[in-house]
Protein backbone atom coordinates (compact mmCIF):
# COMPACT_ATOMS: atom_id res chain seq x y z
CA UNK A 1 0.00 0.00 0.00
CA UNK A 2 0.92 3.28 -0.41
CA UNK A 3 2.83 5.26 2.58
CA UNK A 4 1.14 8.08 1.93
CA UNK A 5 -2.43 6.73 1.90
CA UNK A 6 -1.67 4.96 5.08
CA UNK A 7 -0.51 8.09 6.77
CA UNK A 8 -4.12 9.87 5.18
CA UNK A 9 -6.16 7.43 7.02
CA UNK A 10 -4.07 7.33 10.11
CA UNK A 11 -4.77 10.90 10.95
CA UNK A 12 -8.74 10.78 9.88
CA UNK A 13 -8.80 8.03 12.27
CA UNK A 14 -7.45 9.99 15.21
CA UNK A 15 -10.10 12.21 15.01
CA UNK A 16 -13.23 9.35 14.16
CA UNK A 17 -13.01 7.10 16.45
CA UNK A 18 -13.89 3.24 15.62
CA UNK A 19 -14.77 3.82 12.22
CA UNK A 20 -12.01 2.03 10.23
CA UNK A 21 -13.81 0.52 7.67
CA UNK A 22 -15.85 4.04 6.95
CA UNK A 23 -12.41 6.01 6.88
CA UNK A 24 -11.07 3.19 4.51
CA UNK A 25 -14.20 3.46 2.10
CA UNK A 26 -14.15 7.29 2.21
CA UNK A 27 -10.56 7.70 0.59
CA UNK A 28 -11.37 4.95 -1.32
CA UNK A 29 -14.32 7.01 -2.79
CA UNK A 30 -12.09 10.44 -3.30
CA UNK A 31 -8.94 8.17 -4.97
CA UNK A 32 -11.48 6.66 -7.70
CA UNK A 33 -12.90 10.16 -8.11
CA UNK A 34 -16.22 9.75 -6.43
CA UNK A 35 -18.86 11.37 -4.39
CA UNK A 36 -19.82 10.09 -0.99
CA UNK A 37 -23.32 9.90 0.98
CA UNK A 38 -23.47 9.36 4.38
CA UNK A 39 -26.76 7.83 5.96
CA UNK A 40 -27.18 8.18 9.73
CA UNK A 41 -29.07 9.05 12.48
CA UNK A 42 -27.52 12.74 13.84
CA UNK A 43 -24.54 13.24 16.05
CA UNK A 44 -22.52 9.94 14.78
CA UNK A 45 -19.44 12.14 13.18
CA UNK A 46 -20.37 12.59 9.82
CA UNK A 47 -19.70 16.21 9.46
CA UNK A 48 -16.67 15.39 11.73
CA UNK A 49 -15.68 12.90 9.59
CA UNK A 50 -15.70 15.28 6.32
CA UNK A 51 -13.72 18.08 8.13
CA UNK A 52 -11.40 15.74 9.08
CA UNK A 53 -10.61 14.34 5.74
CA UNK A 54 -10.29 18.23 4.29
CA UNK A 55 -7.88 18.89 6.73
CA UNK A 56 -5.58 16.36 6.04
CA UNK A 57 -5.73 16.25 2.50
CA UNK A 58 -5.20 20.06 2.59
CA UNK A 59 -8.01 21.04 0.76
CA UNK A 60 -10.41 23.98 0.55
CA UNK A 61 -13.33 23.00 1.92
CA UNK A 62 -16.80 24.81 2.23
CA UNK A 63 -19.83 23.69 4.17
CA UNK A 64 -23.49 24.15 3.21
CA UNK A 65 -26.08 23.41 5.68
CA UNK A 66 -29.01 22.69 3.14
CA UNK A 67 -32.60 23.62 4.13
CA UNK A 68 -35.55 24.69 2.74
CA UNK A 69 -34.93 28.15 2.00
CA UNK A 70 -31.39 27.10 0.32
CA UNK A 71 -31.28 28.37 -3.07
CA UNK A 72 -29.29 27.21 -6.81
CA UNK A 73 -27.84 30.14 -6.44
CA UNK A 74 -26.21 29.33 -2.90
CA UNK A 75 -24.93 26.51 -4.23
CA UNK A 76 -23.15 27.50 -7.94
CA UNK A 77 -23.38 31.06 -7.26
CA UNK A 78 -24.86 33.94 -9.39
CA UNK A 79 -24.10 36.95 -11.65
CA UNK A 80 -24.56 40.70 -10.49
CA UNK A 81 -24.42 43.92 -13.02
CA UNK A 82 -21.09 45.59 -12.35
CA UNK A 83 -21.38 49.54 -13.26
CA UNK A 84 -17.80 50.07 -13.58
CA UNK A 85 -17.51 48.03 -16.62
CA UNK A 86 -21.39 47.68 -17.37
CA UNK A 87 -21.51 43.32 -17.21
CA UNK A 88 -22.48 40.76 -15.19
CA UNK A 89 -19.66 39.51 -12.56
CA UNK A 90 -19.89 36.45 -11.55
CA UNK A 91 -20.18 35.13 -7.90
CA UNK A 92 -19.18 32.38 -6.96
CA UNK A 93 -21.23 29.73 -4.85
CA UNK A 94 -19.74 27.27 -1.67
CA UNK A 95 -19.36 24.58 -5.36
CA UNK A 96 -15.89 26.22 -6.28
CA UNK A 97 -13.77 24.27 -3.51
CA UNK A 98 -11.89 20.75 -3.50
CA UNK A 99 -14.64 19.28 -0.86
CA UNK A 100 -17.82 20.73 -0.61
CA UNK A 101 -19.65 19.02 2.64
CA UNK A 102 -23.41 19.35 1.81
CA UNK A 103 -24.99 18.61 4.98
CA UNK A 104 -28.02 17.40 5.39
CA UNK A 105 -28.90 17.32 1.94
CA UNK A 106 -32.37 15.87 1.98
CA UNK A 107 -33.84 18.73 3.67
CA UNK A 108 -33.56 21.11 0.79
CA UNK A 109 -36.18 21.40 -2.00
CA UNK A 110 -35.22 19.24 -5.39
CA UNK A 111 -34.38 22.43 -7.63
CA UNK A 112 -31.59 23.36 -4.67
CA UNK A 113 -30.49 19.84 -5.10
CA UNK A 114 -30.79 19.44 -8.79
CA UNK A 115 -28.01 22.56 -8.77
CA UNK A 116 -25.60 20.18 -7.83
CA UNK A 117 -26.11 17.77 -10.85
CA UNK A 118 -23.95 18.89 -13.07
CA UNK A 119 -21.38 19.26 -10.82
CA UNK A 120 -20.66 15.98 -9.22
CA UNK A 121 -21.19 14.74 -12.90
CA UNK A 122 -18.88 16.94 -15.30
CA UNK A 123 -16.99 18.86 -12.91
CA UNK A 124 -18.50 22.22 -13.65
CA UNK A 125 -21.01 24.91 -13.49
CA UNK A 126 -23.33 27.12 -16.02
CA UNK A 127 -24.73 30.14 -14.83
CA UNK A 128 -26.66 32.79 -17.38
CA UNK A 129 -25.27 30.61 -19.80
CA UNK A 130 -21.29 30.75 -19.23
CA UNK A 131 -19.93 27.51 -17.63
CA UNK A 132 -17.29 27.38 -15.65
CA UNK A 133 -14.61 24.51 -14.75
CA UNK A 134 -14.79 23.30 -10.70
CA UNK A 135 -11.30 23.32 -8.45
CA UNK A 136 -9.44 20.18 -8.93
CA UNK A 137 -10.42 17.59 -7.56
CA UNK A 138 -13.82 18.09 -6.71
CA UNK A 139 -15.68 16.42 -4.13
CA UNK A 140 -18.81 16.14 -2.63
CA UNK A 141 -19.52 14.52 0.85
CA UNK A 142 -22.87 14.57 1.69
CA UNK A 143 -24.73 13.44 4.88
CA UNK A 144 -28.67 13.21 5.16
CA UNK A 145 -30.89 12.29 8.26
CA UNK A 146 -33.01 8.71 7.57
CA UNK A 147 -36.25 9.15 5.61
CA UNK A 148 -39.15 10.07 7.64
CA UNK A 149 -37.08 12.33 9.66
CA UNK A 150 -39.18 15.67 10.20
CA UNK A 151 -38.51 17.86 7.01
CA UNK A 152 -37.21 15.67 5.16
CA UNK A 153 -37.93 13.87 1.66
CA UNK A 154 -36.11 10.61 -0.61
CA UNK A 155 -33.70 12.43 -2.97
CA UNK A 156 -34.54 11.57 -6.77
CA UNK A 157 -32.74 8.45 -8.49
CA UNK A 158 -30.64 11.02 -11.01
CA UNK A 159 -29.42 12.63 -7.49
CA UNK A 160 -28.28 9.27 -5.87
CA UNK A 161 -26.75 7.81 -9.38
CA UNK A 162 -24.19 10.14 -8.63
CA UNK A 163 -22.78 9.11 -5.50
CA UNK A 164 -20.00 6.61 -6.12
CA UNK A 165 -20.69 5.36 -2.31
CA UNK A 166 -23.96 5.46 -0.33
CA UNK A 167 -22.38 4.64 3.90
CA UNK A 168 -23.97 4.31 7.18
CA UNK A 169 -21.62 4.92 10.00
CA UNK A 170 -23.65 3.69 12.59
CA UNK A 171 -22.75 4.47 16.25
CA UNK A 172 -19.38 3.74 18.15
CA UNK A 173 -18.69 0.67 19.88
CA UNK A 174 -18.42 0.97 23.74
CA UNK A 175 -14.59 1.29 23.66
CA UNK A 176 -14.25 3.55 21.39
CA UNK A 177 -17.44 5.90 22.96
CA UNK A 178 -15.56 5.55 26.32
CA UNK A 179 -12.11 7.15 24.47
CA UNK A 180 -14.29 9.67 22.31
CA UNK A 181 -15.72 10.86 26.34
CA UNK A 182 -12.09 11.13 27.30
CA UNK A 183 -10.26 12.30 24.19
CA UNK A 184 -13.10 15.24 23.63
CA UNK A 185 -13.17 16.20 27.38
CA UNK A 186 -10.88 19.33 27.05
CA UNK A 187 -9.28 19.06 23.11
CA UNK A 188 -10.97 19.84 19.99
CA UNK A 189 -10.07 16.23 17.91
CA UNK A 190 -9.59 18.26 14.56
CA UNK A 191 -6.41 19.45 16.19
CA UNK A 192 -5.13 15.99 16.80
CA UNK A 193 -5.28 15.83 12.90
CA UNK A 194 -2.43 16.95 11.09
CA UNK A 195 -1.83 17.53 6.92
CA UNK A 196 -0.21 15.03 5.25
CA UNK A 197 -0.82 15.66 1.56
CA UNK A 198 -1.77 18.64 -1.00
CA UNK A 199 -4.48 19.49 -3.87
CA UNK A 200 -1.71 18.52 -6.47
CA UNK A 201 -0.13 15.04 -4.30
CA UNK A 202 -3.97 14.01 -4.16
CA UNK A 203 -4.26 14.28 -7.83
CA UNK A 204 -1.11 12.49 -8.38
CA UNK A 205 -2.92 9.52 -6.27
CA UNK A 206 -5.85 9.42 -8.49
CA UNK A 207 -3.73 9.64 -11.72
CA UNK A 208 -2.16 6.37 -10.27
CA UNK A 209 -5.39 4.88 -9.21
CA UNK A 210 -6.73 5.45 -12.46
CA UNK A 211 -3.97 3.46 -14.24
CA UNK A 212 -4.41 0.49 -12.38
CA UNK A 213 -4.95 -2.30 -14.51
CA UNK A 214 -8.28 -3.89 -15.42
CA UNK A 215 -8.53 -7.51 -17.56
CA UNK A 216 -11.16 -7.86 -19.41
CA UNK A 217 -12.60 -10.99 -17.90
CA UNK A 218 -12.95 -8.57 -14.71
CA UNK A 219 -15.01 -6.21 -17.43
CA UNK A 220 -17.13 -9.39 -17.84
CA UNK A 221 -17.60 -10.47 -14.64
CA UNK A 222 -18.38 -6.49 -13.38
CA UNK A 223 -20.96 -6.49 -16.33
CA UNK A 224 -22.79 -10.11 -15.66
CA UNK A 225 -23.57 -8.85 -12.29
CA UNK A 226 -25.16 -5.62 -13.10
CA UNK A 227 -27.17 -7.45 -15.62
CA UNK A 228 -28.33 -9.47 -12.86
CA UNK A 229 -29.71 -6.64 -11.00
CA UNK A 230 -31.78 -5.19 -13.82
CA UNK A 231 -33.70 -8.91 -14.49
CA UNK A 232 -34.19 -9.15 -10.82
CA UNK A 233 -37.88 -9.83 -9.88
CA UNK A 234 -37.58 -7.88 -6.74
CA UNK A 235 -35.83 -4.63 -8.57
CA UNK A 236 -37.82 -2.16 -10.71
CA UNK A 237 -34.71 -0.10 -11.37
CA UNK A 238 -31.05 -1.97 -11.59
CA UNK A 239 -27.73 -0.24 -11.72
CA UNK A 240 -27.21 1.92 -14.32
CA UNK A 241 -24.04 1.71 -16.75
CA UNK A 242 -22.72 5.17 -14.56
CA UNK A 243 -23.54 2.57 -11.79
CA UNK A 244 -21.36 0.19 -13.73
CA UNK A 245 -18.77 2.87 -14.32
CA UNK A 246 -18.28 3.64 -10.50
CA UNK A 247 -17.76 -0.39 -9.81
CA UNK A 248 -15.48 -0.10 -11.63
CA UNK A 249 -13.25 2.94 -10.59
CA UNK A 250 -13.92 1.58 -7.04
CA UNK A 251 -12.40 -1.45 -7.58
CA UNK A 252 -9.44 -0.05 -8.94
CA UNK A 253 -9.10 2.17 -5.92
CA UNK A 254 -10.02 -1.03 -4.06
CA UNK A 255 -6.89 -2.78 -5.34
CA UNK A 256 -4.49 0.46 -5.50
CA UNK A 257 -5.02 0.43 -1.31
CA UNK A 258 -4.47 -3.31 -1.38
CA UNK A 259 -1.08 -2.55 -3.01
CA UNK A 260 -1.66 -3.58 -6.51
CA UNK A 261 -1.56 -2.81 -9.30
CA UNK A 262 -4.02 -5.01 -11.15
CA UNK A 263 -7.71 -5.46 -10.02
CA UNK A 264 -8.95 -9.27 -9.03
CA UNK A 265 -12.51 -10.76 -8.45
CA UNK A 266 -12.21 -9.93 -4.47
CA UNK A 267 -12.33 -6.41 -5.20
CA UNK A 268 -14.78 -5.71 -6.94
CA UNK A 269 -17.09 -7.89 -4.55
CA UNK A 270 -15.41 -5.23 -1.53
CA UNK A 271 -16.96 -2.11 -3.45
CA UNK A 272 -19.81 -4.09 -5.10
CA UNK A 273 -22.37 -3.35 -2.33
CA UNK A 274 -21.62 -0.37 -1.49
CA UNK A 275 -21.43 1.17 -4.74
CA UNK A 276 -24.63 -0.35 -5.59
CA UNK A 277 -27.16 -0.46 -2.42
CA UNK A 278 -28.84 3.32 -3.07
CA UNK A 279 -29.00 2.29 -6.92
CA UNK A 280 -31.67 -0.11 -6.84
CA UNK A 281 -35.27 0.80 -6.86
CA UNK A 282 -37.50 -1.78 -5.34
CA UNK A 283 -40.79 -2.94 -6.51
CA UNK A 284 -43.97 -3.88 -3.93
CA UNK A 285 -43.17 -7.68 -3.77
CA UNK A 286 -39.20 -7.06 -2.20
CA UNK A 287 -41.37 -4.95 0.23
CA UNK A 288 -43.72 -7.61 0.66
CA UNK A 289 -41.12 -10.03 1.13
CA UNK A 290 -38.98 -8.13 3.30
CA UNK A 291 -36.43 -7.80 0.90
CA UNK A 292 -33.85 -5.29 1.35
CA UNK A 293 -31.32 -3.68 -1.43
CA UNK A 294 -28.48 -4.98 0.40
CA UNK A 295 -29.64 -8.03 0.38
CA UNK A 296 -30.56 -8.88 -2.93
CA UNK A 297 -26.96 -7.49 -4.24
CA UNK A 298 -25.62 -10.12 -1.87
CA UNK A 299 -27.43 -12.65 -3.75
CA UNK A 300 -26.53 -11.06 -6.91
CA UNK A 301 -23.01 -11.67 -5.44
CA UNK A 302 -23.42 -14.64 -5.15
CA UNK A 303 -24.98 -16.46 -7.79
CA UNK A 304 -22.19 -15.47 -10.17
CA UNK A 305 -19.10 -17.41 -10.23
CA UNK A 306 -15.96 -15.68 -9.32
CA UNK A 307 -13.48 -15.60 -12.28
CA UNK A 308 -10.17 -18.23 -11.20
CA UNK A 309 -7.88 -15.88 -9.06
CA UNK A 310 -4.94 -17.29 -10.47
CA UNK A 311 -5.72 -15.82 -14.02
CA UNK A 312 -4.76 -12.42 -12.15
CA UNK A 313 -2.63 -13.32 -9.61
CA UNK A 314 0.10 -14.12 -12.32
CA UNK A 315 0.09 -10.87 -14.16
Amino acid sequence: MNKLTDQIQAEVNKVVLGKEDIVRKVLLAILAQGHVLLEDVPGVGKTTLAKAFSKTLGLDSKRVQFTSDTLPSDIIGFSVFDKADGKLKYQSGAIMTNLLLADEINRTSSKTQSALLEAMEELQVTVDGVTRPLPKPFIVLATENPVGSAGTQMLPASQLDRFMLQLSMGYPNRASTAALLKDRHHVDPLSACQTVTSPAELEKLIAEVSNIYVADRIYDYIAELVDLTRSNAYVTLGVSPRGALAVTRAAKANAYLGGRDYVIPDDVCAVFPDVCVHRLILNSKARLQEYTAALILQNVLTSVQKPDIREFSSK
